[in-house]
């Protein structure tokens, strides 16, 4: 039998040991490993490994399609979770400021669906008064752009499921930033910026002196409760210890306890570390999103 290459969604039925109240039972998800054994990762992220010898059946499925609204829905609990310091609403787009730290908080994203290019000079002034680049963030969909025109930091945003968790020995949680938390993560983005949230909690978690992120918690217009996974730092000496996973799965059960049920991450789409990681966890990608000056536009 062919067996299904890694990286597809796929449903797979396969022969259970005896005794057994039937012989056979299916799982569908993504195929992380193919081979003498295959590994499959479901959409609540468990891992289900079976041997190929007793697999009987295997049929590769489409993607499930992503609906404009969820996106939209989405980035609307992004922006909330990631503002800046300062914000402004104009004409169904929401204008972040965070004095020029990280392109995400610097930066105007149509939300609502009657966003469009007529509220650009408005952007453009808006920023320049605050001696910053005008970026315009374009989620898929949500913002055509014309052909050939340059785009930065483009982005694929994960998403999985959330479900209650035992915490994470080691892990701690702070409110703000603290020193621990900067020992790791030494960008030096302000505080005013990273704690910024709105109307939904925000917490940093360390492991001291090998990781550190931040989660935050808010709401979509259509009611869903989103826990954003951030500023994911694991030290140099520490990487490929498993502390990455540690760090992100206390956070996950730290939103599941304030009413979380989806979670996503914002990664870098040559990030492929990063990327390998989150597909561990469950994670798939959901949409992309990338920037552009407004003045280009």
């Amino acid at each position: 039998m062919l067996l299904p290459p890694e990286g597809a969604r796929v449903s797979l039925r396969y022969r259970l040991p005896e005794p057994a109240e039937r012989p056979y039972t299916d799982v569908i998800g993504h195929v992380e490993r193919s081979g003498p054994t295959i590994a499959i990762r479901t959409r609540r992220g468990e891992l289900v490994t079976v041997d190929a010898a007793d697999v009987q059946a295997v049929r590769v499925i489409p993607e499930m399609p992503v609906r404009t609204s969820q996106i939209r829905n989405l980035e609307h609990a992004a922006a909330l979770a990631w503002p800046g310091a300062e914000q402004r609403w104009i004409d169904g787009w929401l204008l972040r400021f965070g004095g020029g730290h990280t392109r995400r908080a610097n930066s105007a994203v149509p939300l609502e669906g009657w966003a469009g290019p007529a509220t650009l000079p408005a952007i453009v002034d808006w920023y320049a008064e605050r001696g910053v680049p005008p970026l315009v963030a374009a989620p898929d969909r949500l913002l055509r752009l014309p052909a050939g025109i340059a785009v930065d930091g483009e982005n694929s945003i994960m998403v999985g499921d959330v479900k209650p968790g035992e915490p994470e020995p080691g892990v701690s949680f702070a409110l703000e930033p603290d020193a621990g938390w900067r020992q790791v993560d030494q960008r030096g983005v302000p505080d005013d910026v990273l704690a910024a949230v709105v109307d939904g909690e925000v917490t940093f978690a360390t492991i001291p002196g090998t990781a550190v992120a931040r989660a935050a918690v808010t709401t979509a217009p259509d009611g869903t409760r989103w826990v954003g996974l951030s500023a994911v730092h694991v030290a140099e000496e520490a990487r490929r210890g498993g502390h990455g996973r540690g760090i992100c799965s206390a956070l996950l059960a730290w939103g599941a306890d304030r009413g979380a049920t989806r979670a996503y991450v914002q990664v870098e789409v040559d990030n492929g570390p990063a990327i390998d990681l989150y597909e561990a966890m469950g994670f798939r990608t959901h949409h992309r999103s990338r920037y552009v000056d407004a003045r280009s536009l």
